[in-house]
């Protein structure tokens, strides 16, 4: 069970109540939370603690990785197990609380989608990867084992760092990258418009991939990221409960640049409508995935509507008439303004094309005469001397959407909460209203 670093001890204990471990192996750092998250625990049998990571050496009869791994040395082989282990993802947790996908190891679950990303992003032995996301999330989770497989060194840091990843792309020879799209964006924001970029300092010639996941790719981010470090982005879709859906390479980016693309081998990936059939090209409907990937079912009970052996991703999205898939929102997502259903995705992605904007997100509110509105959020870049303003915004959005998907007000934040794998927080927005 891989549990959220960034975790209170009140969700620590709601993470852990449905499955009861027998041991927790942790990091010294994490005592605390676990220390409350256990003492808030309604369970008869305390789990074992093992402590992995530690500063100061830890008194006698403490568990740690090394005192057991020493004791292993002579110790007999402990039998096979009789079933089968099990992997627990907890999901994003943006919109409630997270919630354990669970999943037996296959190598023949993921053969398919890891044939396609060695054929498109073409890891080898001895490439430095560097990993941006959390290896708790199923993303750097996945490129994780990806490099194992391939034998790839894993370049990691514990927070995430857009000066840090400039200097170890060049200091290491950074062949592939692996962030979520805020990590992309913050990278591309080092060194206004006209001074000396932070990024042009730091050579990035080695890379030969980028894989962005794990939140939704704004098309100008794509367009500015391939135009700052070449042809090397691919942009991957997915879930915690379905797995590896499609993928985009750097020419489909080029030519439809909001696209995630196309399904991996093995994968089935279709647009339905309400009636449980498929969508022609342009039509918005419900994103349904099938693979050997997608899971069984949540931890504690329940799981995703499936249809003719198909699983719903939880979005909306279209084809184009080139078979790649748009996610136009989520589905749970979508705001009706006046009549007229507007997904938040869109305007954000509109935003984020704003040259004078870090970070940018929309949700919909109360209205007493239209049942919602739309409100945006919006991150100024730090280094803009004139700070863009509300009308600006508005004004730069009325050259791009509808007039019913303008924001009717337009509110300026330090920073866009958001979980350690880039998705916005939507709650905490509408709790701060």
């Amino acid at each position: 069970l891989l549990l959220n670093t960034d975790f209170p001890g009140p969700q620590l204990a709601q993470a852990l109540a449905p499955h009861r471990p027998a041991a927790i192996v942790h990091d010294e750092e994490f005592g605390l939370a676990l220390d409350d998250a256990l003492a808030a625990a309604d369970a008869p049998d305390r789990p074992a603690r093992i402590l992995a990571w530690h500063d100061a050496e830890p008194a006698a009869g403490v568990p740690t990785l090394d005192r057991l791994a020493e004791a292993g040395r002579t110790a007999p082989r402990p039998p096979a197990p009789p079933t089968p282990g099990r992997l627990v993802i907890l999901s994003s947790g943006t919109t409630g609380a997270p919630k354990g996908a669970p999943r037996e190891p296959s190598a023949a679950a993921a053969l398919g989608p890891l044939t396609t990303l060695l054929e498109q992003l073409r890891p080898r032995a001895g490439d430095p990867i560097l990993i941006g996301p959390p290896v708790f999330h199923g993303f750097g989770l996945a490129f994780l084992g990806l490099a194992l497989f391939v034998g790839a060194p894993v370049v990691l840091r514990r927070r995430f760092d857009p000066s840090w990843a400039l200097e170890a792309i060049a200091r290491h020879r950074v062949t592939h990258l692996v962030g979520v799209p805020v990590m992309l964006q913050r990278m591309l924001a080092l060194g206004g418009p006209g001074s000396e970029s932070e990024r042009a300092a730091h050579d990035s010639g080695s890379l030969r991939a980028a894989a962005s996941a794990g939140a939704p790719l704004a098309p100008d981010v794509a367009t500015r990221f391939m135009d700052a470090f070449g042809d090397v982005l691919f942009n991957l879709y997915g879930s915690t409960e379905t797995g590896f859906a499609s993928w985009a390479g750097p020419a489909d980016l080029r030519a439809a640049p909001g696209t995630v693309g196309r399904a991996p081998r093995g994968t089935t990936l279709k647009v339905l409508g309400d009636d449980g059939r498929e969508l022609p090209p342009g039509t918005v409907g419900r994103v349904f995935v099938g693979s050997r990937l997608v899971f069984d079912g949540y931890a504690g009970g329940g799981s995703r509507e499936v249809v003719n052996g198909l699983m719903s991703i939880g979005d909306v999205g279209h084809m184009d008439a080139a078979g790649r898939l748009f996610v136009d929102g989520r589905d749970d997502d979508m705001i009706l303004s006046g009549g007229e259903n507007v997904y938040p995705q869109e305007v954000e992605d509109a935003l984020a094309g704003h040259p004078r904007l870090a970070d940018a997100a929309v949700i919909g509110v109360p209205d007493p005469d239209f049942g919602q509105r739309l409100r945006a959020f919006a991150v100024r870049r730090a280094d803009d001397d004139q700070p863009v303003t509300e009308e600006e915004l508005v004004a730069w959005l009325r050259e791009r959407l509808a007039r019913y998907k303008l924001p009717r007000e337009v509110v300026f934040l330090d920073a866009i909460p958001r979980n350690p794998t880039g998705k916005v927080l939507k709650r905490e927005l509408r709790d701060a209203d």
